[in-house]
């Protein structure tokens, strides 16, 4: 459908649905939803000139010597919000972000992901993406102290789950903003649970996954509930993640990871393997874009669970990308598991370094590895140096300075991103160093 169809699609549905007010939705750099809302009648303006909005306002923009910016909503991206009232219904549009002189806004995340998805296309790639996104449940007045809500454990289904209720009508929620799921279900940890989302091209998948976080934290207020994604919200449980299966296909609908099992064990074609390369090679220098937060690396630890590696495999859920069984005859299903990143990242950029990272692995050819079958903590340095295979930012700090040397991350995100990302963690990195925490009370304080 052309640009002009779709805006004359939104117009006459706003009309017969009685929208009275449309949201516009875009992130800042940090991946933080922004909105603000426009009336039904000045929708069609928007589409042609732009709304005015205040960009020194919105964390990693602009100065406010150079505030000025203009948001043209995508009509592609339009939903009527399913939990207002229909009488004064509203809807949403994610939007692009450009200059006053009509240029794209170097920092807004969605026109970074845009731009890596051309350069994909224009190599006659197009990157599929299906999340899934772990998040917890908590009580709304346990702000400080998260309570668990439950004792259920991965996939129960109990009578003490109280979350049950609250994933359905969730789930209810995105099929009727279009955005279909193809499971939900109780996580590892008390009150955690899980939702994958079907997969969609980079674009929609980001979309959908800052729609998900909304939506789940929305049902869940109205439940007298809080939905928190923080990857590691409670010390003895396992954390939160936001795994990315990924795969590319050319312009006809092909899936371009598959090939027969003679080709290759786990069923990847040769530019897979130089996908999968590239992932595993600048897995490092991109953890501070997919791992963002402090709390994200104390997820990160060698548990049975998460990845700590840039290891391949199979079954073995703690590597860093894991390839799902191939199943007789669904040659299009053939895919990655990214399993790195955690539910805090920007989905814009962190699809967007990844897909960098695996199109440098196509371009520069890098050999895959072969697929680790020992623990790579009872190996030496140098034998995982033979094989390979790098460990992890341990910390915020180490993701910082990685990421700082990386100049595939300078390329992929542009300039202004990344000074401002390197700019932001370091701060935050800073003042968590110069915090005392309880931990070091219970150590140190009577004993030393």
């Amino acid at each position: 459908m052309s640009q002009d169809r779709n805006v004359d699609f939104v117009l006459r549905t706003v009309e017969t649905r009685n929208v009275r007010f449309i949201r516009l939705w875009f992130t800042d750099v940090l991946g933080n939803l922004k909105s603000f809302s426009i009336s039904s009648e000045d929708l069609e303006e928007a589409f042609e000139e732009g709304v005015g909005f205040d960009g020194s306002s919105v964390e990693g923009f602009v100065p406010q010597e150079e505030s000025d910016m203009l948001a043209f909503p995508d009509p592609t991206t339009f939903q009527v919000l399913p939990w207002r009232p229909e009488e004064h219904g509203v809807a949403r549009m994610f939007c692009d972000t450009y200059t006053p002189s009509r240029e794209p806004f170097e920092g807004d995340p969605r026109n970074c992901l845009r731009r890596l998805f051309r350069i994909a296309d224009e190599r006659g790639y197009v990157l599929n993406v299906g999340p899934k996104l772990e998040y917890f449940y908590f009580d709304k007045d346990s702000r400080e102290v998260p309570i668990p809500l439950d004792d259920a454990g991965y996939f129960d289904f109990t009578s003490s789950d109280a979350s049950t209720d609250l994933r359905r009508q969730t789930t209810l929620n995105l099929e009727k903003m279009s955005i279909p799921v193809a499971y939900s279900y109780h996580s590892n940890a008390p009150s955690q649970n899980g939702i994958e989302l079907r997969y969609a091209e980079a674009l929609t998948c980001a979309d959908n996954i800052l729609t998900a976080r909304l939506v789940i934290r929305q049902q869940a207020y109205a439940s007298g509930m809080m939905a928190s994604f923080m990857p590691k919200p409670l010390t003895d449980v396992s954390g939160s993640g936001m795994f990315l299966y990924q795969s590319l296909f050319d312009h006809e609908g092909t899936n371009l990871f598959w090939a027969p099992k003679t080709s290759h064990p786990a069923h990847l074609s040769e530019l897979a393997q130089h996908y999968v390369a590239g992932i595993l090679r600048y897995a490092p220098e991109f953890c501070l874009v997919t791992n963002p937060t402090v709390n994200s690396y104390k997820r990160l630890v060698s548990n049975g669970e998460v990845p700590v590696y840039t290891t391949w495999g199979r079954k073995n859920r703690t590597t860093l990308v894991r390839v799902p069984t191939h199943k007789p005859g669904k040659h299009q299903s053939c895919r990655i598991e990214l399993r790195s990143p955690d539910p805090t990242a920007n989905p814009y950029l962190a699809l967007a370094v990844t897909l960098a990272a695996g199109l440098k692995g196509i371009e520069e050819g890098l050999p895959m590895p072969e697929e680790l079958t020992r623990n790579p903590e009872d190996m030496t340095c140098a034998e995982l140096s033979a094989a390979g295979v790098q460990r992890l930012p341990r910390t915020l700090g180490e993701a910082i300075d990685r990421f700082q040397e990386s100049e595939l991350m300078r390329e992929a995100l542009g300039g202004h991103i990344f000074d401002y990302l390197l700019s932001e963690k370091r701060r935050e990195w800073q003042e968590y160093s110069s915090v005392v925490t309880d931990w070091e009370r219970r150590t140190y304080y009577a004993g030393l």
